[in-house]
């Protein structure tokens, strides 16, 4: 026994012999790079820096690399040349990241992995972009990326959808900290009552990623990203913005983070508030922007109980008042025509992970859920004596809940060695359930759903080498309102040339379930009366298959960065939704949820990126596509059938130019181009439209400037901003809204604000 004890203390002294160790400190041009990764190459070997940019690493002797990562920064590599029992200093200078090539995304493969090291592509909109385009809301930010466009799709309330690859909101699923909690009447809504101060990150995955997601992420995935807790600090910020000379907004927002020495917890709290008037474009006294009330705040924090261990949890709270209609004082039904919406939603999520086999292995358990409660009035008043009486004697306010519920488990393990390569095996197991009451007494109008969906997901990231690694994976889900449990595989292939270019593949199906999504809940105005949606009794699930392939290839000089993306996609719908016309009631027009025959949504986007020594960088992407159902539908009763989608635009896309001389100023302009597209106009009466048709939309491009200069403050220790700039330089508005009670108020398009200037101040800690 004496000897075996020896025995295992000389082999550990001789283990222990032949490492070296490795410290230092990591630093930027703005301090310490507090947190950063440090990792040794092909192996778990690792340690994170402290608050103050200091890190000690034992590392094996001879020619070992060092890899030293941060979100923000570009990736470090240092090949060592190290003896036994070294003691060895090693300071690290990280550079700023402008095309945020190697930051860790999660949304693609729902683990850790550099952009350029997924399988699937995935798009990154920071805090700083969100900044430099003056975005006031998530709807705003989301402008800027290939193959997306926000349109606004109601004159009167101005609620806005996402469109990702040609195909509508219903067909996006918008996650908050990967948790798909953003209800069907959140979506409605949901996109400008999520202000940028509560957005650290958002990640876009195009394409059918239903296999990871479950049910409506047929046209892509958004994941908003919360503040994450770094290190403490503030911000304040204030901003004024006046449009088109007629009408006011104010934006306050606040953040705050508290994190511990021991960096074992920490919290980033958020507050936003935000108010704006009613605008009336046309001169008939309805408007055509809506007055808004937002408030909104909110918390994300951490806890970490053990080394191996740790805790999220995130909470918000969104208040949104909104008026639109007749620009008059008073109780809403009492003017010709409004909607007024108060809403009150409550989100958040917690996730515990805990981590094991020496780091191979983990377990996450989480929990996601939310609820809205909104209370609304949408009418005209009649002209009729009578009707106008049974009118006033029960006006068409309604109430509004929503519950949302998700939980669920995951396990990851990674295997060093398998099949010649590596590996990381994810599974789990996942329950959502939404409950959607929505009810408008006087117009006999009654949604009352509840969806219950089980998933299991399973997926392989195989690192076949180091330039080659393939994606497969499926999931199965039994929804309710199927009668039959839905499988949905993807396949995804990476191969990459040298560490410039990469191709990859993909292949996915997905579904929707027949159930209320989106602007099925919006009741609009059309011909004088309102519009409703009911769904079909025999009205079944649309299934997809999805098609991807892409090329991104990015060079860095000492002076230059540029490099570009191009992906084409390929998208077939079978059983495809469309809304089929029922005629008129003694409310107005209904249409029911049906299902064509078909669809193909198909088209190439190109993305190009530029920096030059950190003084310009531009940024640019182009749709081409067509999206059209198999064969015609009907839009409209009378009109003739047609195969395109409407209010899908052909081309589209966006650039951005930033200016940066020196630290202390930066210019931006950003600009956004969408083409020609359909969309259907019902006619009413004196409201200028004489007979229901199709219309085409002209082409607009909305230029937009953003000046900015800090002053710093060493005294407190900060730095105060001032800022400010024109939107939609060149008033490219619609001109020609229906006017008056009885207008359609789906016919709208065009960017969603006029001309406008602002200025602001902002503060924020060093």
């Amino acid at each position: 026994m004496r000897y075996l004890s020896l025995l295992i203390i000389l082999v550990t002294f001789t283990a222990q012999s032949q490492e070296a160790t490795v410290f230092g400190r990591v630093t930027s041009e703005e301090g310490p790079v507090a947190f950063a990764s440090i990792y040794l190459k092909n192996t778990d070997t690792g340690v994170d820096v402290d608050i103050d940019g200091n890190y000690e690493i034992k590392v094996p002797a001879g020619e070992p690399t060092l890899i030293i990562q941060f979100q923000g920064y570009r990736t470090v590599k240092r090949q060592l040349n190290l003896t036994k029992n070294e003691r060895k200093q090693l300071n690290i200078f990280m550079e700023p990241n402008p095309s945020s090539l190697d930051e860790i995304v999660v949304t693609g493969t729902r683990t850790s992995k550099r952009r350029t090291d997924s399988p699937v592509i995935v798009n990154l909109i920071n805090s700083e972009t969100l900044e430099q385009v003056t975005a006031t809301d998530l709807s705003q930010g989301l402008r800027f990326q290939p193959g997306l466009r926000v349109e606004t799709d109601c004159q009167t309330c101005n609620y806005t959808q996402l469109r990702m690859n040609g195909l509508q909101g219903g067909y996006s699923q918008i996650i908050i900290n990967g948790r798909p909690i953003f209800s069907p009447l959140t979506g409605l809504y949901g996109l400008e009552q999520i202000p940028v101060n509560m957005i650290e990150r958002i990640e876009v995955v195009r394409g059918g990623v239903s296999a990871l997601y479950g049910s409506s992420a047929i046209g892509g995935t958004v994941n908003v990203i919360t503040k994450i807790p770094k290190q403490n600090s503030y911000g304040l910020s204030y901003t004024y913005e006046n449009i088109d000379g007629q009408t006011d907004q104010n934006i306050f927002g606040g953040n705050a983070t508290v994190v511990s020495k021991d960096y074992k917890s920490g919290a980033n709290f958020f507050v936003s508030h935000r108010t704006r008037g009613l605008y009336d474009a046309n001169g008939d006294n309805f408007s055509e922007l809506p007055e808004l009330e937002d408030n909104s705040f909110g918390v994300n924090a951490f806890y970490i109980p053990t080394e191996d261990s740790k805790i999220n949890l995130s909470l918000s709270s969104l208040y949104e008042y909104r008026y639109g209609g007749e620009m008059v004082t008073g109780p809403a039904y009492l003017s010709k025509q409004s909607e007024e919406r108060t809403h009150n939603v409550l989100m958040g999520s917690l996730d515990y992970q805990v981590n094991f086999n020496e780091d191979k292995s983990s377990l996450i358990f989480y929990y996601g859920g939310q609820t809205t409660k909104r209370d609304h009035y949408t009418g005209i008043i009649p002209d009729d004596e009578e009707e106008k009486s049974e009118f006033f004697a029960n006006p068409p306010y309604g109430t509004s809940e929503v519950t949302t519920h998700q939980g669920g488990v995951q396990y990851n393990h990674r295997i060093d060695n398998f099949l010649g390569g590596s590996s990381v095996m994810t599974g789990g197991l996942e329950y959502v359930y939404d409950d959607v009451y929505d009810e408008i007494e006087a117009y006999n109008y009654l949604i009352d759903q509840t969806t219950r969906n089980l998933g299991i997901f399973f997926q392989n990231d195989w690192d076949i080498s180091n330039n080659l690694n393939f994606l497969s994976g499926f999931r199965v889900d039994k929804h309710n309102l199927v009668d039959h449990a839905i499988v949905s595989p993807r396949l995804s292939l990476l191969y990459k040339l040298k560490e410039t270019t990469q191709f990859r593949l993909g292949w996915g199906t997905g579904f929707r379930a027949p159930q209320a999504f989106d602007t099925d809940l919006h009741i609009a105005f059309a011909g004088g009366g309102i519009s409703r949606i009911s769904l079909a009794d025999n009205l079944i699930e649309e299934r997809s298959n999805s098609y991807t392939a892409s090329i991104n290839y990015d060079r860095a000089t000492e002076h230059f960065i540029w490099g570009y993306t191009v992906e084409g996609f390929y998208t077939t719908l079978d059983d495809a939704f469309f809304l089929s016309p029922l005629g008129e009631d003694d409310f107005g027009e209904r249409f029911e949820k049906r299902n064509g025959e078909g669809a193909t949504v198909k088209g190439f986007t190109l993305e190009t990126r530029a920096n030059f020594d950190y003084l310009f960088e531009l940024e640019a992407g182009f749709t081409l596509q067509s999206s059209n159902f198999d064969e015609p539908v009907e839009n409209i009763a009378g009109l003739e059938s047609r195969r395109e989608f409407l209010r899908t635009p052909n081309d589209y896309g966006y650039a951005t130019l930033t200016f940066t001389p020196n630290k202390r100023f930066s210019a931006t302009a950003n600009f956004v181009y969408t083409d020609e597209m359909d969309i259907v106009h019902f006619a009413g009466e004196n409201t200028g439209q004489d007979i229901d048709e199709y219309d085409v939309t002209p082409s607009f491009a909305e230029i937009s400037l953003r000046l900015g200069y800090d002053i710093p403050l060493k005294s407190i220790n900060s730095t105060l901003g001032i800022f400010g700039g024109i939107k939609n330089l060149g008033n490219a508005y619609q001109d020609d809204f229906d006017t008056g009670k009885n207008r359609d108020s789906n016919y709208v398009y065009g960017p969603g604000v006029p001309r406008s200037i602002f200025v602001g101040l902002k503060i924020d800690s060093l």
